[in-house]
């Protein structure tokens, strides 16, 4: 992450440890903003439970609706010229969005599957995923979906750094230093 970024996205699979970034950098003066809290957002008027298949069902409704990059720009209207962290990106077009944007910067954060798995299960969120097979065949629908869709692989391609969250919290931390 270059020192003149002003804006840091953060796209990367489940579990690999993008909430920890986005914290470490909140503690060095970004403002936090989730493409996913939009989403629950939404679940919750609609009184539905926030689970990943609902996350995951009405994030694909609504970029099929109203464009595949209609969660960055509505988080770029709160965003305002803040110097932020957008977590969540999911979709091409919400990279070339957020390409257009002055000091922009994609971070992608990755982990072994196993780990992820172990991590994902220690939140306690309702994750549509039992069992690591089901772990890695819910991914699996997140890397290559259709334009409108979640296609969290070609995200991952075209991010200007990946971490690798493999080890401890100040592991990453050190990570995230040296990137910044």
């Amino acid at each position: 992450m270059e020192k003149k970024a002003r804006l840091i996205g953060l796209t990367g699979t489940n579990g690999a440890g993008k909430g920890e970034v986005a914290a470490y950098l909140m503690k060095k003066g970004y403002v936090y903003f989730s493409l996913s809290d939009l989403i629950r957002d939404e679940l919750r008027k609609k009184r539905k439970e926030p689970t990943r298949d609902n996350l995951i069902a009405l994030g694909n409704a609504l970029r099929k609706r109203y464009g595949a990059d209609i969660l960055v720009r509505r988080v770029m209207k709160k965003v305002k010229g803040k110097k932020a962290v957008v977590d969540s990106i999911r979709t091409t077009e919400e990279v070339a969005f957020l390409r257009k944007q002055k000091d922009f910067f994609l971070a992608a954060v990755d982990a072994p599957v196993e780990l992820r798995y172990k991590r994902v299960r220690k939140r306690g969120r309702e994750e549509s995923a039992s069992t690591l097979k089901d772990f890695i065949a819910k991914e699996k629908e997140e890397m290559t979906g259709d334009a409108g869709e979640q296609q969290l692989r070609r995200c991952l391609a075209l991010a200007d750094i990946t971490i690798i969250n493999d080890g401890t919290l100040a592991a990453l931390h050190r990570k995230i230093e040296k990137c910044l």
